[in-house]
């Protein structure tokens, strides 16, 4: 049974009295039908009250029954449109129906027609009861309006469809609970790029344009929200929608992709799913998919051992190894709080056991890193520790060389001392044409596995290399997003700097992807579309949180930081470029390493590093990657 609240009642007392009141009306038009036609002798139209009462009492009882049962009552005001006025013709039509069936099957009256005054009633009752419903709809609709900019978020809905009929669902349904933060949106209309949907309403909400009318409809209805209702819609059509919203001072909040809806005993509630938009969603390309049976059968019941685990990329990395049963993760941080932070997750929320050890130690400490290869011999070796952030870098430059350089080679040599099966590496595309000792130190990293991948016979070394990867720290997503958040200006360091950007998953099923089909001696570089210009990033960041760039939040040029580029790079023009089975994979064929010439420099460079000398320490650098160019010797 549904519940009959308030509204409900109201309603069906409302029917009961129309119902009466023209079943009266009609077997009163009768009578005087008949008076009129008395003289010219024809047959009587109207009932004897006795049996006209006993057929309205009929009528009540019966339609109450069919309109109950056709859902004529179960309905919001604001959602009130055609399927609920049709449920109303139904119930009302069978009730008369099965009155006038009972009344003729019985031969319960004697006198007059019966069927004349259901006939007239019926048609007084429908007009009655639709246009009463019609008449309360709007009486409804403009007194819960009141003070709507206070209290209300209007909102436009893009996509007229399944799901947005599932979500006005929501809405109404959030009113009922005062305590729902959803009972304050206020849908004021939805787009849809289908022609014939221009004019109708779902659910009472008129569909008021395309999607190229976002923009104009927003200013003229006063929208402040935006809701993308077609989780269905290929990424295209969707980076073009987002990309039109975002032209508007409104907020943005989506569903996610189709294959993400969580559904509950075939009953989705929508509403609760819809997100705010993310940064990646205006990429403006496919979210990279890779091969997920490959993944599991290299890390199934295998030992590996993340290092930097506690990291944005190292965490990430440990999160979807532990989907792929291995048989231990071994975390390698020297943070001890996201060491913890990543363990404690991973215990409470895995659904099967899993044995994590979680250990503090540096990857510069070559003896203690010894002693743990040589306790859990691991199959697998990810080196993700590294110092990233490049300004701080630049004036520390023997630390990085000290963590980057040095600790690689450690955990590559004792990968090879070992046999780890395979050893991953990550790098990054600022390796490429290096103008920052950050992106030295990791050609120089890359340079080592290469060594180390042309005489190693037992291990497979190899490198990925990609962008600036979103959310993860040093990342200018979180810093732009505190700015906001603050009411701070953005800061942009140039008006033309541009970036190639992935999201962590995405980063991470690379790393995997790419441990899966190494052969040894490869640097794998992933696809990621067209370059975004950061500027252009600030903007829509701002757009998203509801405020005009320039007007609401300033945005401010600061300059380009020490050993900071307007672009980077993915391959060196030494490397080539070769396809693989993923579309979005790419090998670059490493250049040949003068392997003593690389170990004598490297030599020179630890003692510098080790004596502190920054200057000596960039200078040795410059010599072991030529293709660095620092300011100091430029």
């Amino acid at each position: 049974m549904k519940e009959f609240n308030a509204k409900k009642i109201v309603l069906m007392i409302a029917d009961a009295l129309i119902l009466a009141a023209t079943g009266f009306l009609s077997n009163l038009l009768l009578m005087w039908i008949d008076i009129a036609n008395d003289a010219t002798g024809a047959k009587m139209l109207q009932l004897e009250w006795s049996s006209m009462t006993l057929v309205v009492g009929m009528t009540v009882v019966f339609s109450f029954f069919t309109l109950y049962v056709a859902g004529a009552y179960n309905f919001y005001w604001r959602l009130l449109g055609k399927h609920e006025y049709l449920s109303c013709i139904l119930g009302t039509t069978a009730g008369m129906a099965l009155t006038a069936l009972l009344t003729y099957y019985f031969g319960v009256l004697d006198s007059g027609k019966p069927w004349v005054l259901l006939s007239m009633q019926y048609v007084l009752s429908l007009v009655a009861m639709c246009g009463f419903r019609d008449f309360a709809k709007h009486t409804v609709v403009k007194l819960t309006e009141v003070g709507r900019s206070e209290n209300y978020e209007r909102t436009l809905i893009v996509g007229a469809g399944r799901a947005a009929h599932m979500i006005l669902v929501d809405i109404e349904n959030a009113k009922k609970d005062p305590n729902n933060p959803s009972r304050n949106i206020l849908p004021v209309g939805l787009v849809d790029d289908d022609r014939t949907k221009y004019g109708t309403k779902l659910l009472g909400v008129p569909v008021l344009g395309n999607t190229d009318d976002i923009p104009e409809l927003c200013k003229k209805n006063g929208v402040s929200l935006i809701v993308f209702a077609i989780p269905s819609c290929t990424e295209d059509e969707r980076q073009r929608i987002l990309s039109l919203c975002s032209k508007t001072e409104c907020k943005i909040k989506m569903l996610p992709y189709l294959s993400q809806l969580l559904f509950d005993d075939n009953k989705p509630q929508l509403l609760n799913q819809v997100k705010d938009i993310q940064i990646e969603d205006l990429l403006g390309r496919d979210p990279i998919t890779f091969d997920k049976q490959k993944t599991q059968d290299f890390i199934k019941d295998k030992v590996l051992m993340v290092t930097g685990g506690g990291g944005s990329i190292g965490s990430e990395l440990v999160r979807q190894i532990a989907k792929y049963s291995p048989k231990k993760i071994i975390i390698i941080d020297i943070y001890e709080n996201n060491a913890y932070d990543i363990q404690q997750e991973l215990l409470l929320e895995s659904d099967v056991h899993l044995d994590v050890v979680t250990l503090i130690a540096s990857v510069r400490d070559y003896d203690k890193m010894d002693r743990i290869f040589d306790q859990y011999r691991p199959d697998v070796v990810f080196h993700a520790a590294a110092h990233k952030h490049v300004p701080l870098m630049e004036t520390s430059p023997e630390e990085a060389v000290k963590n980057n350089i040095f600790g690689t080679f450690n955990i590559a040599t004792l990968a090879e001392k070992y046999d780890v099966s395979k050893f991953i590496m990550i790098s990054t595309d600022k390796a490429v044409n290096p103008t920052n000792v950050m992106g030295a130190t990791k050609r120089c990293c890359e340079m080592i596995v290469q060594y180390k991948a042309q005489h190693s016979s037992k291990t497979e070394f190899v490198t990925t290399r990609f962008g600036n990867v979103l959310g993860s720290n040093g990342s200018v997503i979180p810093l732009f997003r505190r700015q906001i958040e603050n009411g701070k200006p953005v800061t942009v360091t140039h008006p033309d700097i541009i970036r190639y950007f992935m999201t962590i998953p995405e980063a991470v099923s690379l790393v995997l992807q790419a441990g899966a089909m190494a052969n040894g001696g490869e640097i794998f570089v992933l696809d990621m579309g067209d370059p975004v210009k950061i500027t252009t990033l600030a903007e829509n960041l701002i757009r998203m949180y509801g405020k005009v760039p320039y007007k609401d939040v300033e945005i401010r040029f600061t300059g380009l930081r020490p050993g900071e580029k307007l672009f980077e790079e993915l391959l060196m023009n030494e490397e080539g470029l070769k396809s693989t089975e993923n579309k979005k994979i790419f090998i670059g064929n490493q250049i040949p390493i003068d392997e003593d010439d690389l170990l004598k420099k490297l030599e020179v460079l630890r003692t510098y590093a080790e004596n502190n000398d920054s200057d000596k320490t960039v200078e040795m650098l410059s010599e072991i990657v030529p293709t660095f160019k620092h300011k100091t010797n430029a």
